[in-house]
């Protein structure tokens, strides 16, 4: 909460503007609700922006920009309207790194105090795969989160990660393994090695040391790939 709050402060500088663009969906009276102080804009309009792809406003980064402080505060109480991937592919698209230094720091001190509680906390409001996929696409960084979670020995984030192994380990999809709405981050490579060495004796699962996970371990020459994006939830 106290990022959180600090956001709000970081942000108060973002001044409202006349919002223009595709008046198909919304009409004039939507954009005129993305028109106002940001705390009068109606919660369901926060949502449709998060997720609305950039091409349909006229200036998506700065609309963007104003509408953090309300995305951000609504998606780590969950549940939230639109995957949190897809939250991270707007972010990239809206050029986050490069805004003034005191908003993209505010930002990213939300996503370490975020990661931090959820270590803390299980269950979270967020699972931990939708938490962990965000702040990496958005950071284009996984090793320094894995980093944390080994360093937290808790009760709390043992359970998240045999939560992770469920999921990652069903019909072995952590061997090709992509993170972000449009599979942005192919995080195979990190991820296992992570597990293999790093918590190890963490991991109770006996499936990764089964030859034929290992064998079919490939390398990983690059991170990107073509991939479906999820989109907005129902």
């Amino acid at each position: 909460m106290t990022a959180l709050d600090a956001l709000d402060y970081a942000f108060a500088s973002e001044e409202p503007f006349p919002i223009g663009g595709c008046t198909y969906c919304y009409g004039e009276e939507g954009l005129a609700e993305l028109s106002r102080p940001l705390h009068l804009i109606p919660d369901d309009m926060v949502s449709a922006a998060a997720g609305e792809v950039p091409s349909h406003w006229v200036d998506f980064p700065r609309l963007y920009r104003r509408l953090v402080p309300r995305i951000m505060r609504s998606l780590v109480a969950g549940p939230f309207h639109v995957s949190e991937e897809l939250i991270a592919a707007r972010l990239v698209e809206a050029g986050w790194r490069t805004w003034d230094a005191s908003l993209a720091d505010a930002l990213r001190n939300v996503w370490t105090a975020w990661w931090k509680a959820t270590l803390h906390t299980h269950p979270s409001p967020v699972s931990i795969r939708d938490t962990l996929g965000l702040i990496t696409v958005a950071t284009d960084s996984l090793r320094p989160w894995l980093d944390m979670w080994t360093a937290t020995r808790t009760p709390a984030a043992d359970a998240h990660l045999a939560d992770l192994m469920v999921d990652v380990l069903f019909e072995y999809e952590i061997t090709d393994l992509s993170l972000g709405s449009y599979s942005e981050y192919h995080a195979t490579a990190e991820l296992v090695e992570w597990l293999l060495t790093d918590v190890r004796d963490r991991v109770t699962d006996s499936r990764l040391d089964d030859p034929d996970f290992i064998h079919h371990l490939q390398p990983t020459g690059h991170r990107c790939r073509p991939g479906a994006a999820r989109g907005i939830r129902s």
